[in-house]
């Protein structure tokens, strides 16, 4: 499946998230939206990225955006992770990798010395018509946050 290109149309998604809800991109018409794709719940990379996007979660509110992050792992996992890390966002569940397939975010990684297909660590940015306006691939966690916050700013600013 091709990648999505800026300007388009971000592909729509309705998945099980987090406080047992459905979350669908259509109806988040109005608002930026941070999709964040993520390897694993808590693992030390995910937890970090999670954290990070926490402590800035009052900017990015305050600019009119919704952030959610989305993995493989299951809702039950989800719950463990968001409420032991108290985020203050929703984590989507594609457990059969159909919104993962759509952004592109499922690459060959290597681990061990073992390959194996996995989530690339992505974020998009989607303006409030649903068109994606700018997005990271091969993130690095290390003020990746940042970099999102300040191009969102950029946005809402000009």
């Amino acid at each position: 499946m091709p990648s999505p290109k800026i300007g388009n149309r971000a592909p729509a998604f309705n998945l099980p998230a987090t406080s047992e809800q459905k979350i669908a991109l259509k109806n988040l018409k109005g608002h930026y939206v941070v999709l964040y794709f993520y390897p694993k719940d808590s693992t030390p990379g995910c937890t970090t990225e999670g954290q990070d996007f926490s402590e800035h979660y009052e900017a990015f509110n305050s600019l009119g955006a919704v952030i959610l992050g989305i993995s493989k792992d299951s809702i039950a996992s989800h719950e463990k992770f968001k409420a032991k890390h108290a985020f203050p966002f929703d984590l989507l569940s594609d457990e059969n990798e159909e919104i993962c397939q759509k952004y592109d975010v499922i690459k060959l990684k290597k681990m061990y010395g073992k390959e194996f297909m996995g989530v690339e660590r992505s974020t998009f940015l989607i303006d409030p018509e649903g068109k994606l306006v700018a997005e990271w691939r091969k993130v690095r966690v290390k003020g990746h946050v940042e970099a999102v916050l300040n191009t969102l700013t950029e946005i809402t600013q000009s």
